[in-house]
């Protein structure tokens, strides 16, 4: 793929942290150098260094001013993000259970006549996808995924509803996403998924990373609620493809 991002740029964030930005909007390219940075990181340290945080499109790395000052961090950082990075060489790849529509996906229908379509026709092009998780956060285990049908576009709610189920699937702009725990979200609801993507006492803590890739598959409720009381005794459910 043609590299056609402009160069990244530093924002100081705070008075210990720098925001390594490769692009302003939503962008596979730049999240694949934001991953490919924050590793890069970690196989080879910069001493100062205390944390750091990929997004979409920029990597927040969070530093101790007492080891390593702005300018000396920032110069490291944007030499080795204007240089050739190893992007991801291999790709973990995951088959998740959704249960659509219902009171599992009560926006489905709405969504449905928004689009001109029927509620069959979301499930199906929502449910054709290949998608990567591009970034986790808001919430433990929220998975933001890049990769969403052009024809599911479409702005968020109006008024975000402040609490919505554990495990939902929903669409919002030109994301889809898997919301591990309840909370509020100004998403489209479209189905839930038993798979917990972060779950406390199980090993791993977090399923789901950075890079991987996702699709769904259509379960009806009596296979989700199966699903969803394996899930709940500590099984991953989400199966693991070989690549």
């Amino acid at each position: 793929m043609a590299d056609t991002l402009p160069p990244p740029r530093l924002l100081p964030s705070g008075d210990s942290a720098i925001t390594v930005e490769f692009s302003r909007t939503i962008d596979d390219t730049a999240n694949r150098k934001v991953l490919a940075l924050d590793r890069a990181l970690s196989a080879t340290p910069i001493a100062g260094i205390t944390e750091t945080v990929p997004t979409y499109r920029s990597l927040l790395v969070h530093y101790d001013p007492l080891v390593i000052d702005y300018d000396a961090l920032g110069s490291q950082l944007l030499a080795r993000a204007s240089g050739p990075l190893a992007l991801e060489a291999t790709t973990r790849r995951w088959r998740i259970p959704v249960c659509y529509g219902g009171e599992n996906g009560i926006d489905l229908e709405d969504v449905a006549k928004s689009l001109n379509t029927t509620p069959d026709d979301i499930v199906a092009r929502h449910a054709a996808g290949r998608y990567r998780v591009a970034m986790i956060g808001f919430t433990p285990g929220w998975s933001y995924l890049s990769g969403l049908d052009k024809f599911l576009h479409m702005s968020r709610r109006e008024s975000p509803r402040l609490l919505t189920p554990a495990g939902t699937i929903a669409i919002g702009g030109i994301q889809t996403g898997i919301q591990c725990l309840a909370g509020p979200s100004g998403w489209h609801l479209l189905g839930r998924t038993p798979v917990r993507t972060y779950q406390l006492h199980r090993q791993p803590t977090f399923l789901l990373e950075p890079g991987d890739e996702v699709t769904f598959y259509d379960v009806d409720i009596k296979m989700f609620t199966e699903q969803e009381r394996a899930a709940a005794a500590g099984e991953i459910i989400a199966e693991r493809i070989a690549a």
